[in-house]
């Protein structure tokens, strides 16, 4: 077998291709290769011309090794490379004059692959994977699995089709087999076992069950080229096989076409790949809508990396608010600044990160800006505790985590998984961005994140800090001076199904609320709606949701005559974590009421339409948003997990994973070996999950604040047992607590993790966005769509973990050499545990 020979000369392959591209290579392969037979020689030939076969694959290695990952260009295509990698690479085209087979087989087998790792440490005995859950295992897996942006699009549709074929093998061999599925261009083969074949090696089929039935006359068979062998049980594997078109016979091509179109309604087709994508892509939706991290795209141009686009939803919009000013101008361009931005790229990891103290300063009715990372504060010590503590007195403190990381503009484009043959509304949705959406996101080379980690706990223990009120003008060079003109930042709304029931319009007007026992503040419309407004008041307020209060309009009284638009109902519907931001629905005791606020905005919107702003308008260039989505979406460094409606429980039922793992999917990756059946209850204690999230998250309405959290782990790695491993505490965000002791007494020796949990309620999947997959599956088998709706509709909470243990160690005072040991130990603990990840998510 071809296979066996390969394996028996591997050593001398391995020699041979270390003289590979040298001018004398032919010279030096006769003079090695002399001692085989002709036809061992022959396979050994043809293994080094495989190398040696020019390609164009894109190379991405984020989150595969344990080097920093960054953009790479070569021959104007964008890899995603760490150094390791670079210098295989260069050093590969320098051997070979161009970019081959060999080049990116080195590249993709460095020493630092987490793969390549995994596989010499299983060699050695020193790693031995327990799986979570395996197929053969009789208990369904409690929780489903999810990588993001992880289905492919097929060129044609394929059918499950089972005939005998008859393989011609390289060895001489000829071997009866039969399809799983067939296509014009490849199938899948049942083979036995020891008939061992391997990736890229090529051969001949003939299609022994057609050609009973049908002229087909290709007596010598097909040349196909293998392209994958997965493992059946000990005595089957499947065969996936392309064909390479070397025959170019366009007959056979049209024969298998019209008979796959003419029969795929009674054999039916193959749905693996749509099903996959139908259940990710309905978890990717319920996902980004809800994410309270602010999404944006840093750009390239003239040598210079600034903010140019920001990708918002409802939960990350108060964050894009609180850095606009008075006039409503951004300053992110100004926090963001490039001496910043080359300050996160200097941080270790693929995922770059810092955290942002900042606060704001109002005087003559303008709005000062004010920010220090912690590496900025600590290069002046003398500051840094005077900026602390000042800042934390004011209302409009908060601590900002920010993430970094390369992102690529040919991530715009993910078709659907069905092919273009499906229907034409599926050809003219695969069709790449318009070259006016390419344009705008060709120059976007980097991604950050910036996610709102304050808490009252935090903020209370930084008051504590004391400082010489007689020194606050010393801090004025942390902020921000105002611009005559602020640069040009797109914002652009996330599109996904709107589940509002009215349309929201920007205006600002000023109001005035009174209720009983709190009296009278006075603040400003930032939108509204028919039945719905939502304001900003000039100072924290003691509102809460369910109040009743008495709003009134003094400057658009002046408007109307007609109505009173004085003492009218509304009802305080959410109020912001500063608690300066209100929504406010008007208060109707029975569905029969008149309300005069109603009334006149209804009147309102329909005289005004074309001159309002609507808050989710459409959007000025189509196509935009989703090309900035899909970017986002190949990009995820969070940990995104969905809680499931099971009976009258609420469970974790699936848990994500983007192309970045998240410390918290390494802490997985640790239970995984010490548990059989993984549950999410086992980080969470039950009665903490129950009272903490499961009670309040029935309660919750779509359009409510995301419950926070923040969750503290002591991880001792050594320990066997999972509950002597693990030991975690859950709080309230919104309460204030004291873990200073289990903080100090955790980093110690052991392993320290802190996260922010965010969990929102949702509604009603968006079945728009996988509407063509689903009616496609539909077609095919009902049930199974059927099956795939009801996994969507059963999530009722979608959650987020941002990692803050940095934040926590900063806020408790964490010495700075007990903070390197602990960086030290958690980075020999998670080559481990990467080890683990990859078992979780096949």
């Amino acid at each position: 077998m071809a296979e066996d020979v390969l394996i028996k000369y591997q050593s001398l392959i391995e020699e041979l291709k270390r003289d590979l591209g040298r001018p004398n290579f032919d010279a030096i392969f006769a003079k090695k290769t002399k001692t085989l037979s002709s036809s061992d020689r022959f396979l050994v030939k043809m293994e080094m011309n495989r190398l040696l076969q020019p390609i164009n694959r894109f190379i991405d290695l984020r989150g595969q090794v344990t080097g920093e990952v960054r953009a790479y260009t070569y021959n104007g295509k964008q890899h995603f490379m760490d150094e390791t990698a670079i210098n295989v690479f260069e050093a590969g085209i320098r051997r070979y004059k161009r970019y081959t087979l060999a080049v990116y087989e080195a590249v993709m087998n460095t020493e630092n692959n987490h793969k390549v790792m995994q596989r010499k440490a299983q060699e050695r005995g020193e790693l031995a994977p327990q799986p979570v859950a395996t197929k053969s295992q009789e208990e369904k897996p409690t929780i489903n699995w999810v990588s993001f942006a992880s289905y492919e699009s097929r060129s044609e549709e394929r059918m499950n089709y089972s005939i005998k074929v008859k393989l011609f093998l390289n060895s001489g061999s000829e071997v009866e087999a039969s399809t799983s599925d067939i296509s014009v261009s490849g199938c899948k083969v049942k083979l036995y076992s020891r008939y061992q074949l391997a990736k890229g090696e090529s051969l001949r089929m003939r299609l022994v069950g057609l050609e009973q039935d049908f002229e087909m006359g290709i007596k010598n068979g097909l040349e196909y080229e293998v392209v994958a062998v997965e493992k059946i049980n000990a005595e089957h594997n499947y065969v996936r096989m392309k064909r390479t078109f070397n025959d170019e016979n366009k007959t056979i091509d049209e024969f298998l076409k019209s008979f796959i179109h003419g029969n795929k309604r009674r054999y039916k087709v193959n749905l693996d790949n749509t099903l996959d994508a139908v259940i990710v892509k309905g978890y990717e939706q319920y996902y980004l809508p809800r994410v309270s991290s602010l999404f944006i795209f840093l750009s390239a141009k003239d040598a210079r990396i600034s903010p140019s686009l920001v990708l918002t939803n409802e939960n990350n919009l108060n964050v894009a608010r609180y850095f606009n000013d008075e006039n409503r101008n951004s300053v992110l361009p100004q926090i963001l600044n490039p001496s910043r931005v080359n300050q996160l790229q200097q941080s270790p990891g693929d995922v770059k990160q810092l955290n942002l103290f900042c606060f704001t300063h109002s005087n003559n009715g303008k709005l000062f800006f004010y920010s220090a990372s912690e590496l900025e504060l600590n290069n002046t010590p003398n500051l840094r505790n005077l900026y602390w503590g000042f800042a934390s007195q004011k209302p409009s403190f908060r601590i900002f985590n920010v993430q970094l990381m390369p992102c690529s503009s040919e991530d715009s484009f993910i078709p659907l998984s069905l092919p273009d043959s499906a229907s034409s509304e599926v050809a003219k949705l695969n069709k790449p961005p318009s070259p006016r959406v390419q344009g705008i996101v060709k120059d976007a080379k980097y991604l950050l994140l910036i996610t709102d980690i304050t808490s009252i706990s935090s903020t209370e223990q930084f008051k504590k800090i004391s400082f010489d009120k007689s020194h606050v003008n010393h801090l004025k060079q942390y902020g921000h001076q105002k611009l005559r003109s602020y640069p040009s930042l797109e914002f652009v709304a996330l599109d996904y199904i709107n589940l509002r029931n009215e349309t929201r319009y920007l205006y600002k007007t000023p109001i005035q609320l009174e209720q009983e026992e709190k009296g009278e503040i006075i603040g400003h419309t930032l939108d509204f709606s028919v039945n719905g407004l939502q304001i900003e008041l000039a100072s924290p307020t003691d509102y809460e949701k369910g109040d009743l209060l008495l709003v009134a309009f003094p400057e658009l009284q002046k408007l109307s005559k007609k109505y009173q638009l004085n003492k009218l109902p509304y009802e305080v519907m959410a109020v912001s974590k500063t608690k300066t931001i209100v929504n406010l629905r008007s208060y109707k005791p029975t569905a029969d009421t008149d309300h005069q606020g109603t009334r006149f905005f209804n009147q309102l919107i329909a005289n005004n339409k074309s001159k309002l702003v609507a808050s989710e308008e459409s959007p000025k260039t189509p196509g935009l948003s989703t090309a900035l989505r899909n970017m986002v979406t190949k990009n995820v460094c969070q940990f995104p997990f969905y809680l499931h409606k099971r009976g009258a429980h609420i469970k974790v039922g699936a848990i994500a994973k983007g192309v970045y793992p998240n410390t918290f999917h390494l802490l997985l990756s640790h239970i995984a070996g010490l548990v059989n059946q993984f549950d999410f209850k086992q980080l969470i204690k039950h009665d903490a999950f129950e009272s903490m999230i499961a009670m309040p998250l029935k309660e919750m309405a779509r359009h409510d604040a995301p419950l926070q959290f923040d969750l503290y782990i002591r991880l001792q790695p050594k320990e066997r047992n999972m509950e002597n491993a693990f030991i975690s505490e859950l709080l309230n965000s919104k309460e204030v607590s004291d873990r200073s002791n289990f903080v100090k007494a955790s980093v110690a020796e052991d392993l320290f993790f802190a996260f922010r949990l965010y969990i929102s309620r949702t509604g009603r999947p968006d079945t728009d966005y996988i509407s063509k997959e689903l009616s496609y599956i539909s077609q095919y088998a009902q049930h199974k769509a059927k099956d795939l709706e009801e996994e969507l509709w059963s999530v009722i909470g979608v959650g987020d973990a941002v990692d803050i243990t940095q934040e926590v160690l900063t806020r408790y005072a964490i010495a700075p050499e007990v903070q390197t040991n602990l960086t030290k130990r958690k980075a020999l603990w998670s080559k481990t545990a990467q080890y683990q990840l990859s078992n979780l998510f096949e």
